[in-house]
């Protein structure tokens, strides 16, 4: 699990050294607000398609080789974003980027593979951890490469040092992380057809809680999804922000979702069970959301993304504990794909949802949308009986 902490951590710290700056690299290049939303969308819409593969691949010849495949992919990405000279460049990188992002699907499986019933959780929250780690350092990197005023800001070089952290983070899967999913098991999946793994994954799906789980888990996306992209553009009308201002407190975010996922959720979760996880941190996410257009100063903003990294950061690896414990271990990386593919499905409609209100309604309304989805997240949570911690363990076998 360390050496996975490892290589998901340098990842996704080239991840976000460039999330919070691409609404200004395509305002750079004359995007409209709809049109941001669309450029932060086709990374997940490719995602969205290849995730399920990605999965399925992982469950047939490992989670070792496709992990590393795709951090490559990643590395050229970067490149080309890099020296991107025109709004269809960016699209386009953003687009290779996104189909070549089977990494998260199988780390997720990876972390199945190793923990058992009572501690998967915890596991989950280890890499969400690295996660947020990476959402530390690489906004407040980012920021600085790319400069505080974005009429001068500097893209190329955040780029860059994106590309060669994911080409270090495929040279440490290459070198040091073991294989996790055992040979029996590979050749199982290997033998089974097609029809038989999606008649597999219907069968799961159709289980007391799953279904839902994935529901919930798309809502809190989309929302989430929808914030990331409009912030920046909202701050910059706001407060007259920059790419370093916006690094700076993305990285914030992100120190709240390492501490949550990192150190905290193993505890909560036995405390309190992952269900009610679900309720805190949706409700948490709906209060932030709401907070957000509300603020008239950065001091008063501060708390209201402390609550929406909060809520998020609650919401997330009980999300992903609770869909692991229903499905059998021979289809852990199908399930964990099918779930992203409905988190990236989320993340392709809500920042263009998002970039469409702020376009056309004003730029607090996607916070205020955001706020009323999480309120019927809410009620959806509280008023269904997802799964009784006794239960989820119980559903899996050792």
């Amino acid at each position: 699990m360390a050496i996975l902490f490892l290589i998901v951590f340098v990842d996704l710290v080239g991840f976000g050294l460039i999330i919070p700056l691409l609404p200004f690299y395509g305002e750079h290049f004359q995007a409209s607000p709809l049109q941001v939303g669309l450029l932060m969308a086709v990374f997940s819409l490719t995602q969205f398609v290849a995730a399920p593969l990605w999965g399925r691949l992982s469950d047939r010849v490992g989670r070792k080789p496709v992990l590393a495949i795709s951090l490559v992919g990643a590395t050229l990405s970067y490149v080309w974003l890099a020296f991107a000279s025109d709004l269809w460049m960016l699209f386009a990188a953003r687009a290779v980027g996104g189909a070549m992002a089977g990494n998260i699907a199988a780390a997720f499986a990876y972390v199945a593979d190793v923990t058992t019933p009572a501690n998967r959780a915890k596991g989950m929250g280890i890499v969400g951890a690295a996660f947020g780690m990476g959402f530390i350092f690489g906004p407040a990197i980012g920021g600085i490469l790319a400069g505080h005023d974005p009429m001068t800001a500097d893209y190329t070089s955040p780029a860059l040092v994106a590309a060669g952290l994911s080409a270090l983070a495929a040279v440490l899967t290459l070198l040091l992380l073991p294989e996790s999913l055992p040979t029996r098991i590979r050749r199982e999946q290997a033998a089974m057809t097609r029809a038989s793994r999606w008649r597999m994954l219907r069968e799961a799906l159709q289980r007391p809680g799953v279904g839902r789980l994935i529901l919930i888990a798309f809502l809190s996306t989309f929302v989430f999804a929808g914030m990331e992209t409009t912030f920046a553009m909202w701050s910059r009308r706001q407060f007259g922000w920059g790419p370093e201002q916006n690094g700076y407190l993305f990285a914030a975010v992100g120190l709240i979702s390492a501490f949550v996922q990192g150190g905290l959720i193993g505890r909560l979760a036995r405390r309190f069970g992952e269900p009610q996880l679900l309720v805190a941190g949706s409700a948490l996410l709906a209060a932030g959301m709401l907070g957000i257009p509300l603020a008239t100063s950065p001091a008063v903003l501060a708390p209201a993304m402390a609550v929406v990294a909060l809520g998020f950061s609650l919401m997330t690896p009980s999300l992903n504990s609770l869909l692991s414990l229903r499905v059998e271990a021979g289809v852990q990386g199908g399930a964990m794909g099918v779930s992203r593919s409905a988190s990236t499905l989320a993340r392709v409609l809500g920042p263009g949802w998002a970039g469409l209100l702020f376009e056309f309604l004003g730029r607090d309304w996607p916070f205020y949308a955001g706020a009323a989805i999480m309120v019927g997240v809410v009620v959806l949570t509280v008023g269904t009986r997802v799964m009784s911690p006794g239960a989820s363990r119980a559903a899996r076998p050792d």
